[in-house]
């Protein structure tokens, strides 16, 4: 069974920074495709980063050059560090990971998971 657990949200003000962890738990998986998504009232979710397997990495044009996504293959976190944040950068961010999950009998599945959000607030 795993889960993931997202943390680092709160309030900042505009040009300050925050950095998003995912933290994913359980046993006898790898990190395949993961990112970072963000959805504000009112609006649609969108993806801010991605990160592929072999580590190719894609951005909101609205974020590209604030936003940086990584992980730590020791740990099993996913990171988002976001600077210059504007107030337009205000959502729910959620983390997404596909991950390759081996069975019982020893054969592998990729399985998504999703982690529970955390707000992001910027205002001065």
């Amino acid at each position: 069974q795993v889960h993931l657990v997202e943390s680092g949200g709160g309030l900042v003000q505009p040009g300050g920074s925050l950095r998003l962890s995912c933290a994913a738990s359980g046993s006898d998986f790898a990190f395949n495709a993961m990112g970072w998504f963000r959805q504000a009232p009112g609006k649609q979710r969108e993806l801010v980063a991605g990160l592929t397997a072999l580590g190719s990495t894609n951005y909101a044009d609205s974020v590209k050059g604030r936003f940086t996504i990584s992980r730590d293959n020791a740990k099993n976190t996913l990171y988002l560090q976001m600077n210059s944040l504007k107030p337009e950068d205000t959502a729910v961010y959620y983390c997404y990971v596909n991950m390759i999950e081996r069975q019982r009998d020893g054969n592998y599945q990729q399985v998504d998971y999703w982690g529970q959000g955390t707000q992001v607030t910027v205002s001065s």
